[in-house]
């Protein structure tokens, strides 16, 4: 089972900062989830638009600019850091997801990503691009097409993962809450992987296991990798 760091060790650390990007990787995850979103031309990576459930800060994204935000307290000290500094502190180590959450993320993950393997060395087969907003994914198709691409549901869809094969995508990145074995069934027909968020308990994730689930995203990788020992 390929486990994959949701937003870093998020059950130990601060999610989606780059302490629990580094106990990710002191643990040996297999991969690593983070999520970004655009702010002055710069990707940041935080999960939610609004500010208070992750910061000391109020108010949404929208409402400051990256000097402000990189001010703000993400907890235990941490700040928000932008893909640049997860790019070079993960440094092809293992997989890295990367989640689109803006509109205007596509072109800039592209030009930053191509600086990224100019300057950092970042080996592209490394990396894993996922989002909810499909057009997104259509626009990274276009503009990188050796990218991969993860393509995220929160919902069984009427015609199964046949969104993600026209995609193009390697993978179909579902919900615990709705896969079921036809789906994995019909991924595996389609040539897909099958990823899914967000599994903290073991008993769960030893039945998606059975159900033939390729991977799953947890917040504790540490203690599910002897989940599968």
């Amino acid at each position: 089972m390929f486990i994959f760091a949701h937003r870093g060790v998020s059950g130990h650390f601060p999610e989606n900062t780059l302490k629990a990007v580094q106990a990710a990787l002191d643990c040996d995850a297999d991969g690593i989830e983070i999520d970004v979103y655009a702010v002055d031309g710069e990707l940041v990576v935080i999960h939610d638009r609004e500010l208070n459930r992750t910061t000391n800060g109020t108010g949404e994204l929208e409402d400051y600019s990256l000097p402000q935000l990189q001010q703000l307290d993400a907890g235990q000290g941490e700040k928000i850091p932008t893909l640049w500094q997860v790019l070079k502190l993960v440094q092809n180590r293992c997989v890295l997801n990367i989640e689109l959450k803006g509109h205007n993320t596509a072109e800039l993950l592209v030009k930053l990503l191509h600086k990224a393997r100019g300057e950092l060395g970042t080996d592209w087969s490394t990396l894993l691009i996922s989002s909810f907003h499909h057009p997104l994914l259509q626009q990274i198709r276009t503009l990188a097409p050796e990218l991969a691409i993860g393509a995220l549901t929160a919902s069984i869809p009427l015609d199964y993962c046949a969104f993600a094969a026209e995609l193009g995508a390697v993978s179909v990145n579902c919900d615990r809450a709705f896969i079921d074995e036809r789906m994995v069934k019909d991924a595996k027909e389609r040539g897909l992987k099958v990823f899914v968020y967000t599994v903290n308990n073991e008993r769960e994730a030893i039945r998606l296991q059975q159900l033939g689930v390729d991977g799953i995203f947890c917040n504790f990788p540490h203690e599910a990798k002897s989940w599968f020992d």
